[in-house]
């Protein structure tokens, strides 16, 4: 049996930006909301260009975290749109566009904290 790599709540939530990034996910936000809500400890905001984009960020998400962790549930996949992956105290929530401003998290949350993701995993300065 394998141990899994334990990883605080924040790496974790750093690594499912990540995963997303490397699908082209736009205004990645990692937002830290353990102070002002129970639901979790961190949201990971991300938004895609078109349905199948979208889906390939859940798909890359949950790929990337499976040596780390595994969803206690995922919801929206077949349709693209909203698509939420809980891991209990991280949840990811991966919009398109116009989903993403319709239910407006952003602002939503705006008082948590926004946790810097690192350079590395920032596509835009991987010249892309």
């Amino acid at each position: 049996m394998q141990d899994k790599e334990i990883l605080t709540a924040e790496e974790r939530a750093i690594k499912c930006a990540a995963f997303a990034l490397d699908k082209k996910a736009l205004d990645v936000k990692v937002l830290e909301i353990k102070k002002i809500s129970s639901i979790a400890d961190y949201l990971v905001l991300a938004t895609g260009r078109s349905d199948r984009q979208v889906m390939a960020m859940a798909d890359s998400v949950k790929q990337g975290m499976k040596p780390f962790d595994r969803p206690i549930d995922m919801e929206g996949y077949e349709q693209g749109r909203w698509v939420v992956i809980d891991y209990g105290d991280v949840i990811v929530h991966l919009f398109l566009e116009e989903v993403r401003k319709i239910y407006n998290l952003d602002e939503l949350w705006q008082r948590a904290p926004q946790i810097e993701i690192p350079e590395e995993y920032l596509w835009e300065n991987k010249g892309a």
